[in-house]
């Protein structure tokens, strides 16, 4: 097992940096020059705050913006200059490469590293203070398992470390092994469920830290991505042409790793503390205020100036103008526009997840045609307030909700079985039928082979998780992410020309014009009235009665990206860097690479 931790990610000297950087404000502490980690970990309380610190290496608006667009539902709306659009459209190189998450990453797991370390040592009396304790250690041990989670299915093989840097003096590392890092976090997450708490025992108070439950939920999704396809090369040779798609050599493991991905989904349904709210607008009702609930498992915080840097509803809301009630919001992402069409008549999912409309400076709200529909889980107008400032608002991001259990459940028994068992049709159809506002007669007949059941999955997590960055590497874990886009692009360019399966969608829609009065808008969506055709004089008499004519194809009033042809930039663009079994994985950035001298020959085969 290498050791390293890459000399960006070193705060000053480890555990001194912790204390002085992480913990100050929060610990009554000695003077700096006397802050170590003997002095940190000396009380409960103060290796406490070192825990707490730990979370906020977990999460950055890069693995959202950046490394969330570029799938069958998201798409950059920004210049194809901009490096941000070039990595959602696959245009990499060692240049362009984002560097946040890979950083933030293992900034986080030094700070778990150091906080293992000095839990570990730790002699206490009471019962109280030894359950504290376990529990500290169960939420770095899933801290550091979730974080690299992160770095693997964005960057595959990395170099892994679970020592301390001022321990192991080591500050240069190779790439190791995602297979041998997977089975780390596998044992890391299993260390956390022994360790951890349920959520009811009432040890913590907050979604925003790691419970029982939780840590159940990080594991089946480390294992599913353990046993899933991904882009792998020879790591002795480097050489491009050992750079193939596939799941790990050992048959045996993939099988095992499918079980304890199941068996970890079980024990949370089972244990009965966690629910599907019977509506889905709640689940993100709910976030937006600050609320949390049975569905939501495990939130990163959004809370003041502090701790509030990813502009959640800000980069990634609806279109709100700057001289409305609600604050200026402005979105660099939009909704890849086929995506509307991807759901099903009566899926209460679309309506939420896609916003139909924008905000514009008398608080009116505008219809957005097809190229200009935004996220609508994140926006600003169901929240309570302003917020701490306009790219400050407040709102959570949801890292694990429960509807994501009952689908690994549903896709871990299917590959574990080769085919749907009762219970994974069961869970599959409780998330389907929530989506349809609780009707089983809407969600249609289940399918009971391996393969129709697995597509049923892959087209139901994209309804159910449509912007909670998860898509991209969704894709890349089942092996289908090139084939996927390049269906979705060729959609793009059918419904550009309205032909196939959009030869027959609306032209045009006519909508009442109406004002937005305040925060906690009650409004999900704007109705309409589809039309195929629409004549001049009939536009023309829809207009004189008090409506708004728009036509689907051209371009909104405000958030405008433009007409939507065959040869529109936006479709042109979309997905331009493209290239199987090269992009599934992100080339290193030359920064990167450059501070360890121990990754140098070994950047990505085909860079």
């Amino acid at each position: 097992m290498k050791r390293i931790l890459n000399i960006t990610c070193i705060i000053g000297a480890g555990m001194m940096a912790l204390s002085t950087a992480s913990c100050k404000k929060f610990l009554d502490q000695p003077s700096e020059s006397k802050a170590n980690s003997e002095t940190i970990f000396e009380t409960v309380g103060r290796a406490e705050m070192v825990v707490v610190g730990c979370y906020s290496q977990t999460f950055n608006r890069e693995l959202y913006y950046q490394l969330g667009m570029g799938t069958d539902e998201c798409m950059s709306t920004e210049g194809e200059t901009n490096s941000k659009n070039q990595v959602a459209n696959y245009v990499y190189s060692p240049a362009n490469t984002p560097t946040s998450t890979y950083t933030a990453m293992y900034m986080g797991i030094e700070y778990t590293n150091v906080a293992i370390s000095g839990l570990q040592k730790m002699t206490v009396s009471s019962e109280g203070d030894k359950a504290k304790i376990n529990m500290l250690l169960g939420e770095v041990y899933a801290i550091r398992a979730m974080n690299y989670l992160n770095l693997i299915r964005f960057f595959g093989d990395v170099p892994y470390s679970v020592s301390p840097v001022v321990e192991s003096g080591i500050f240069t590392s190779s790439r190791e092994s995602r297979d041998v890092i997977y089975d780390g976090c596998i044992a890391d997450l299993q260390k956390a469920v022994e360790l951890l708490p349920w959520k009811s025992s009432g040890m913590v108070s907050t979604t925003e830290r790691f419970t029982k439950n939780s840590a159940y939920g990080i594991l089946a999704r480390v294992a599913l991505y353990a046993a899933g396809y991904s882009l792998r090369w020879d790591l002795t040779s480097y050489a491009a042409g050992s750079v193939h798609i596939g799941q790990r050599p050992d048959a045996a493991r993939i099988k095992e790793l499918y079980k304890i991905a199941a068996d970890a989904c079980k024990a949370v349904i089972d244990r009965g503390e966690n629910t599907l709210l019977p509506s889905f607008e709640t689940v993100f009702r709910d976030l937006n205020m600050r609320k949390y609930n049975t569905e939501s498992m495990l939130e990163y915080g959004q809370y003041g100036n502090d701790n509030n840097g990813t502009a959640v509803g800000y980069t990634n809301g609806i279109y709100v103008h700057t001289s409305s009630l609600f604050g200026k919001s402005q979105p660099a992402m939009g909704v890849t526009p086929t995506y509307w069409y991807d759901f099903q008549d009566g899926d209460l999912r679309r309506d939420v997840t896609i916003c139909n409309y924008a905000i514009n400076s008398d608080n009116g709200r505008e219809m957005n045609s097809y190229s200009s529909n935004t996220i609508g889980k994140f926006r600003v107008t169901w929240c309570d307030k302003l917020g701490t400032a306009i790219n400050k608002r407040d709102i959570n991001w949801p890292v694990l909700r429960y509807s994501d259990v009952l689908l690994m459940y549903a896709e871990a028994l299917n590959e574990y079985n080769n085919g749907p068992t009762a219970d994974a049709k069961l869970y599959f159809e409780k998330v389907r039928t929530r989506g349809f506002g609780g009707s089983t007669a809407k969600i249609g007949t289940t399918p009971a082979d391996y393969q129709g059941f697995r597509d049923a999955i892959i087209n139901e997590r994209k309804f159910e998780f449509g912007f909670e960055s998860l898509r991209r590497t969704d894709l890349a874990r089942w092996g289908i992410l090139y084939e996927t886009l390049t269906k979705t692009k060729q959609n793009l360019i059918n419904m550009a020309n309205k032909t196939g399966a959009y030869a027959n969608i609306d032209l045009y829609r006519v909508y009442k014009r109406e004002i937005a009065t305040g925060f906690e808008d009650k409004v999900v969506a704007i109705p309409y009235t589809g039309y195929k055709q629409l004549s001049s004089a009939d536009s023309t008499q829809l207009a004189k009665s008090g409506s708004v004519v728009l036509r689907m194809h051209g371009a909104s009033k405000v958030n405008s990206q433009g007409v939507l042809t065959a040869n529109a930039a936006l479709v042109t663009n979309l997905f331009r860097g493209l290239e199987r079994e090269k992009v599934e994985i992100l080339p290193l950035a030359t920064s990167i690479i450059d501070v360890n001298s121990g990754l140098k020959g070994q950047q990505h085969p085909k860079y």
